[in-house]
């Protein structure tokens, strides 16, 4: 199993920014699509954003035109840069590899990084 290290939450008005890291091992980052998912407190996991090994981005209708994904290849880093942020976006945010099945997905969930936005 290996867990993916996400960093960069914390505490912030509505209305700012936030710029989330994920640490990811090179063997697996080179290849591989990456994404971002959130839980919100008695919610399921939900998916927010996904860039594929060649840059190309999805995002989903609640966070489109607000939150930029990104990855450093050189770094093996993805990051989550949220701007205008709302008290909705309050979740744990996970990083992982969204075209893998479920299964596969669940031996590389991490702790997550916790953002909360407050109104």
């Amino acid at each position: 199993q290996v867990q993916l290290v996400e960093s960069g939450g914390g505490l912030v008005q509505a209305g700012g920014s936030l710029r989330l890291s994920c640490a990811v091992p090179g063997s697996i980052f080179s290849v591989n699509s990456m994404g971002w998912y959130r839980q919100a407190p008695g919610k399921q996991r939900e998916w927010v954003a996904t860039i594929t090994s060649g840059g190309t981005t999805n995002y989903a209708d609640t966070v489109k035109g607000r939150f930029t994904i990104s990855r450093d290849n050189t770094k093996n880093t993805l990051y989550l840069q949220m701007n205008s942020l709302k008290p909705e976006d309050t979740a744990v945010y996970y990083c992982n590899l969204p075209a893998r099945s479920p299964r596969e997905r669940a031996m590389y969930w991490g702790q997550g990084t916790q953002v909360t936005v407050s109104s």
